[in-house]
Formats: C-alpha cells, sequence, structure tokens
C-alpha cells in the first residue's frame, strides 16, 4: 500500500484545493485514489469523493485512538478495487491493486491538534502513527528566501516526521518560485515538487462552516466544473505528479503492520433511516459503516424532499449539516415532519447531531428572526447567530442514555452557529461534559455542564460522536433499534 499526505504550514494555506487537484491528476492517470481526511471534517471529504468516486475516512488520533486511526487507514486500503464503491461507469474498475494510491489530507498546520503541548488530532501524529511521508504546502505570498527558514523549522521541530516535499501555493512568477526554490534548496533535506500560481479563479467557495457542498446545484455548476479543470490543468503543468508517485513509493506503508480480520459481530437484522439530502449531510463514513457491520441496513431519505419515511424501518440517524438554509423547504415539508414526530413519540430509536438536533426542535430561527415550524420532538427553538457559538473537541459521560450504560465515556467534535433559545428544564440530560467545555449559561454542573436531550428513545446533541472512540455506542444504537418491529 503506497500512501502520502498533503499538509499545511497553518490553515488557510490551500491544501484542501491542491489535495484534490492532486487526487484529480493521479486519477486521470488512471489510478484508484483512496482519500482521508485528517480531523473532524465533513465538508473535504465530501469533496475528495467526488473527485475519487470513493468515500473518504477520516483519521483522527483524539477521537478514534492510536489504534482505531490504524484499523480506519488499513480497512479502508484493504478494500477491493474495482467495488461498487467507485460507482458506475467507472473507468477504474479494473486497476491493478499495486495501481491505488492512499490521499491524507490534513487539518489547520502540520502540528496543530488538541491544543499547544499535545500532538494528538494533529495532521504530525497521523504521519507518525501510520509511517507516512507528508507534502507540505507553503504559502508563498511575501516571501522568499524566508520560505527556506520556515521550512527548515517544521523538519527540525519533530525530526520523526517525514517531511518528503514542498509545493508552493500563490506564487507570483516563475522568478518568485526560483527564489523559494534555492532557499529550500540551500538548508532543507525536503524535495521541492513544484508551485501553484496565485489564481482566484480556482479557489472553491466557502461560507459559515467550511467549503460549500459539492453536491449543491451552486458548487456543481459551470462555474465549479471551470474552477476544478482550471486546478487541474495548474497541477500537470506546475507539480511534478511522477515525482510524488516516487514519493509514495519510497515510503511504504508495510502491510503487515495494519493487518486485520474483517469479523462481523452482528447484533440483528434491523433498517436504520438516515437523512441524506443538502439540509442532513454530515457523517463520518466509519460510523455509517460500524452500524452496517453489526447488521443494519441503511435507507437514505430526504428530509427536504420525501413525503414519508421509509418503510419497514426500526430506527432513524439523522446527521449535522445546513438546515439553516433550507429551513423554508423543512417547514412546506410537513408530512414528513409529522411522520418523523409520530416515529419518536411511539418510543423508536432516533439519534440526532447538530442541525439533527435542530431540526427536532419544535421552530428555527434564521438570522432575521424568521421562525420556521420543525419536527416537534423536543420543545425548543434553536436560532441562527452571527458568531460561532462553540468550537471543540468533547468528551461527553454519560448520565442518561439508551444507547450506552451510565459512567460510559465517548468521545467527539462540536462546531456549530446555532444555540437553543430556552434550553427545557424538565428534558433528560444524555452526558456530562468531561473536555473542554464551552463557556455556555445553559450548561452546568460537573467538569462542563451537560449535553445531549432525550426524550423517550430520541437522543440529540449538538456533538458530533465518533462511534470509533466507543463502539460500544453503535452496538448500543442497532440493539436498541433490533427491539423495535419495523414501522
Amino acid at each position: 500500500m503506497k500512501a502520502f499526505i498533503v499538509a499545511g504550514t497553518h490553515s488557510g494555506v490551500g491544501k484542501t484545493t491542491i489535495a484534490i487537484g492532486l487526487m484529480a491528476a493521479l486519477r486521470k492517470r488512471g489510478m484508484v485514489i483512496q482519500p482521508f481526511k485528517v480531523g473532524p471534517d465533513y465538508i473535504d471529504p465530501s469533496y475528495h469523493r467526488a473527485v475519487c468516486g470513493r468515500p473518504s475516512y477520516n483519521l483522527d488520533t483524539w477521537m478514534m485512538g492510536i489504534d482505531g486511526v490504524k484499523k480506519t487507514f488499513a480497512k479502508a486500503m484493504q478494500t477491493t478495487v474495482g467495488s461498487s464503491e467507485l460507482g458506475v461507469g467507472s473507468k477504474t474498475s479494473n486497476i491493478r491493486t499495486q495501481d491505488s494510491i492512499g490521499v491524507i489530507e490534513g487539518v489547520m498546520g502540520l502540528f496543530d491538534g488538541k491544543d499547544g503541548k499535545d500532538e494528538q488530532g494533529s495532521t504530525a501524529h497521523v504521519a507518525k502513527v501510520l509511517g507516512i511521508p507528508v507534502i507540505l504546502i507553503v504559502d508563498a505570498r511575501s516571501m522568499a528566501r524566508s520560505a527556506g527558514a520556515l521550512v527548515y523549522g517544521y523538519e527540525k521541530f519533530d525530526p520523526k516526521v517525514k517531511i518528503a516535499a514542498v509545493i508552493f501555493n500563490r506564487v507570483g512568477s516563475e522568478r518568485h518560485f526560483k527564489m523559494l526554490k534555492q532557499a529550500m534548496e540551500s538548508k532543507c533535506k525536503a524535495k521541492v515538487l513544484g508551485y501553484i500560481p496565485r489564481h482566484e479563479e480556482i479557489s472553491l467557495p466557502e461560507r459559515h462552516l467550511g467549503l460549500v457542498m459539492p453536491e449543491e446545484p451552486g458548487a456543481r455548476g459551470k462555474g465549479q466544473g471551470a474552477r476544478l479543470k482550471k486546478l487541474g490543468e495548474l497541477i500537470e503543468r506546475s507539480v511534478d505528479v511522477d515525482g510524488i508517485l516516487k514519493i509514495g513509493s519510497r515510503f511504504k506503508v508495510q502491510d503487515s503492520r495494519f493487518k486485520i480480520v474483517n469479523r462481523k459481530s452482528q447484533i440483528a437484522n434491523v433498517r436504520i433511516a438516515v437523512a441524506y439530502d443538502n439540509a442532513f449531510c454530515f457523517y463520518y463514513q466509519e460510523n455509517l459503516n460500524m452500524l452496517k457491520e453489526l447488521g443494519a441496513g441503511l435507507v437514505f431519505f430526504s428530509p427536504l424532499k420525501d413525503k414519508r419515511l421509509p418503510n419497514d424501518i426500526n430506527g432513524i440517524y439523522l446527521g449535522g449539516g445546513y438546515p439553516e438554509l433550507y429551513a423554508k423547504k423543512l417547514e412546506e415539508n410537513e408530512l414528513l415532519r409529522k411522520a418523523i414526530k409520530d416515529f419518536a413519540d411511539n418510543g423508536f430509536p432516533i439519534y440526532a447531531e447538530c442541525g439533527g438536533l435542530m431540526y427536532l426542535g419544535k421552530g428555527l430561527k434564521d438570522l432575521t428572526g424568521k421562525k420556521y415550524e420543525m419536527a416537534g420532538v423536543f420543545p425548543w427553538v434553536s436560532r441562527m447567530l452571527e458568531k460561532r457559538k462553540s468550537l471543540g473537541y468533547r468528551e461527553v459521560k454519560v448520565v442518561d442514555c439508551q444507547f450506552l450504560k451510565k459512567g460510559q465515556k465517548i468521545r467527539g467534535h462540536e462546531y456549530h452557529y446555532s444555540e437553543i433559545e430556552e434550553p427545557p428544564q424538565k428534558t433528560k440530560r444524555g452526558y456530562s461534559i468531561m473536555h473542554n467545555p464551552p463557556l455556555s449559561p445553559f450548561r452546568k454542573g460537573g467538569q462542563g455542564g451537560f449535553e445531549g436531550f432525550v426524550c423517550k428513545n430520541t437522543l440529540a446533541s449538538y456533538i458530533h460522536l465518533h462511534f470509533a472512540s466507543n463502539p460500544k455506542f453503535a452496538e448500543g444504537f442497532v440493539r436498541a433499534c433490533s427491539l423495535c418491529h419495523p414501522y
């Protein structure tokens, strides 16, 4: 197995754009690309999937643990080439395993992780855990010889991280690139593999939670297609793609280190409806895989378009996303809202995260204060804020949760621009926060207050949990579904 990591010196250097461009260039050469994303991100992996035709997996040593990262990486890399995940009509269906490669996009800066003294959660930690080389992206604007000092410092900060190559971004001219290359070669071990010139046309559109999702009409229109085409042309013209493949060959991942046996410990044959459309699209691929491995059949539906829930389901999974952008359409789909409330009122299991939590309330207010009716499973109204409400890793301990025993812990991440106006005092809380609590007047008690709301068999929380941090949660969810007759 061959792989490399695309990392940045800091956030905003263009690593996502360049990572996507490299994926597209390698796939154009007939290779199967298995994408990954370091950290708790949903949007970048959606671009990976759009370009590579395969699901992208998150790798996070804080949420998943070292063993979790290794197992997820190994399982994804050992997936049979030419599987159905490649998509109908894929030209790569007959590619040999040796023609496949893993491309991991980093998060923030190379060494940025849980905090200033701990490497957990950082791209560097993932690189060390997997023994994979790093291609460092450097924003070269307003910089020349100093670029050499910058990369030299990154090489020396942690010599165990293999910085094999550098690609400069936002380079002004050939002369500018020559100066950067000279500065690098005089001090650094890493190879210079090329550059990307300044081109605003290739920048991907953004909004409050990150990049615009590639599935959205505005993103996949002519502007997006032209942007990606331009990016591919720049990569082919200005970056040594063959040199990247040589780097991948030089640092082969040892298969024996990550061999795992794919043992399915199925709990029950159940069907779980998963909300998936432009309003609800934030899911860790590993979470979905774990549910399937436990015997759950996943049936996808759209709260925006479908008038009824899928037939014969035992539970619902409502992920995060952008319900605030589609609040009017969600309100107009009254039949589906009523079906979900009836499902919850009848005691069927529902697990909802962030955007899903907002949808399960009785209403959602946009930035103008206009209120839209939601499912009404819980009595609150959520409202959008101009500024970010919360961001950070979370570890929680169960207080009252039907999917985990009291006292058990699980980890995840929280990131949202909304809040609940008046949290109901009588609604049961699911868990207490043990790590990095946000400052909030609504969270009292324990180290970080409480999170998660429970109503009958429904659990809703602002925290996006990663099931790999405690697989018992996925098992508990599937088991709860198995106790209910199909709806």
